[in-house]
């Protein structure tokens, strides 16, 4: 009994603070680029995001590992993916994707992603007839434009004044605009 009265034991440790863990912009924990706003994210296998974002009234999943984007679900007729449906396909891609965590893409200048607008109108043409062009065909690539709809609809209408024979924009009843890749043969 005296025995234990004698021996040492180590000096009591005042309580540290938990860390706080620190913000990852690279694996996209706290990125949350212009146009779309981020509703869920996921890990993957090793720790790549993969995101669910809303872009207006639509949902699309996008791994920041591999290149997996995925905006329309084809079983249901290729309608959007809801948020319920988004998030089963963000869960499921984590599951499987082994991919190392990539960059976060660099928001692009202006002029960049004016350029890639009009390569999008360039290979949406069709010989024959003018092809409609959606902005939510735009939806998977806005991790990489990272603009809003109106700053897009507000180039491709600039696009369409200075080269008519590539563009055509059209007004809608309600205001809205549409926006046709003229047709090769008419150039």
């Amino acid at each position: 009994m005296a025995f234990t009265l004698f021996t040492r034991r180590p000096a009591s440790v005042a309580p540290t603070e938990e860390p706080v863990p620190a913000s990852l912009p690279e694996v996209g924990e706290t990125w949350d680029p212009e146009g779309v706003t981020v509703v869920e994210r996921y890990y993957n296998q090793v720790h790549a995001v993969v995101l669910v974002y809303n872009a207006q009234y639509r949902y699309v999943v996008a791994c920041l590992g591999c290149h997996f984007a995925k905006a329309v679900d084809r079983s249901k007729g290729y309608t959007w993916l809801t948020f319920e449906d988004a998030a089963e396909v963000a869960n499921a891609h984590a599951t499987t994707c082994r991919a190392m965590s990539r960059r976060v893409p660099a928001r692009p200048d202006d002029d960049t992603v004016r350029e890639r607008l009009r390569k999008w109108v360039g290979e949406s043409r069709n010989r024959v007839e003018d092809v409609e062009l959606r902005i939510e065909a735009l939806d998977p690539a806005r991790l990489t434009l990272q603009r809003t709809d109106d700053w897009i609809e507000a180039r491709l209408r600039e696009l369409a004044d200075a080269e008519p024979d590539l563009l055509l924009v059209k007004s809608w009843n309600s205001g809205r605009l549409r926006f046709f890749a003229q047709a090769a043969s008419r150039s």
